[in-house]
């Protein structure tokens, strides 16, 4: 694959979320750039720093982290190397998680927590108002409207612009979305699990953003020797970049984060934006993965 454009991200195509947040669909998910078990730093800061400024080089114009990566290292590192941000950059956040130590989470959708936590993410964030806050996952201790009319109520106090949701089933999305605008989902959703295919056809069908998380299941796909393996090859490309392009196709609200604390992976995952896949090869990577 030929390497020419110097912001490789901007050939995904452009998305409007909340039509007035105007974002390339390729984006960047900043989990990967805190501690081993997404807790504590990262053992290279200055590395981490490096992947967060040259990511918008690339043309990554949107970002999505979460007050729990680290917890809190995710967000205090954006600002560090991006701030102030550039009049495009487009950055979410999400709260609705605890932490008890490496690879430990724990729902916790108490408006009190959410609460808490949007103050803390506008802090470190060094913002008066988040750009897309999302609910990090429901709490089946708290009634999840409960949860997100926490959210309806900092939005009207000026804290959040947009509110989005994350790791909900189509019920949950339609229940949210009598209360308030919802502009973005983001749920598990890769080429080997597509659970979240009904969230993402309401997605598709009112213009809601989709954000695939674990969009290369950790790195699984990258290493298939299979149909992706051959297609890559004809396009002069890695499994994983065809995996990502394989998303940017499936859908036209599709936005994906893949994230990385790799310069060398961050440089291949944008250029990923610069495949396309024909209609035949979508449908090949389609039905070589069967759905879960």
């Amino acid at each position: 694959m030929q390497q020419t454009n110097q912001r490789p991200a901007s050939a995904s195509g452009t998305f409007l979320l909340a039509d007035t947040l105007k974002i390339y669909r390729l984006g960047f998910g900043a989990m990967r750039i805190t501690g081993r078990g997404v807790w504590g730093p990262p053992p290279d800061k200055q590395a981490s720093l490096a992947v967060l400024r040259h990511a918008l080089e690339l043309g990554i114009n949107f970002i999505d982290t979460a007050n729990s990566y680290g917890p809190e290292v995710s967000e205090t590192l954006i600002a560090e190397a991006l701030y102030p941000y550039p009049e495009h950059l487009v950055i979410a956040t999400k709260g609705g998680y605890g932490r008890s130590g490496p690879d430990q989470w724990y729902p916790d959708g108490h408006p009190d927590h959410l609460r808490a936590a949007l103050e803390g993410s506008l802090k470190r964030l060094r913002v008066d108002r988040i750009d897309v806050y999302q609910l990090h996952t429901p709490d089946p201790k708290i009634p999840f409207e409960d949860s997100v009319g926490e959210l309806v109520k900092q939005q009207a106090a000026g804290k959040i612009r947009s509110i989005g949701l994350s790791n909900v089933n189509s019920q949950q999305l339609e229940q949210a979305r009598k209360m308030t605008t919802i502009v973005s989902v983001q749920n598990r959703y890769n080429l080997t699990d597509r659970a979240s295919e009904d969230v993402l056809d309401i997605c598709q069908s009112e213009s809601i953003g989709f954000i695939p998380w674990f969009p290369l299941a950790t790195g699984d796909l990258a290493k298939d020797q299979g149909q992706l393996a051959r297609i890559a090859s004809q396009h002069h490309a890695t499994p994983g970049q065809i995996a990502l392009a394989w998303l940017l196709k499936r859908a036209c609200v599709m936005l994906p984060i893949p994230g990385t604390n790799s310069l060398k992976h961050l440089e291949e995952n944008a250029r990923a934006a610069e495949i396309q896949l024909s209609d035949e090869e979508y449908q090949t990577i389609s039905e070589g993965f069967p759905k879960k």
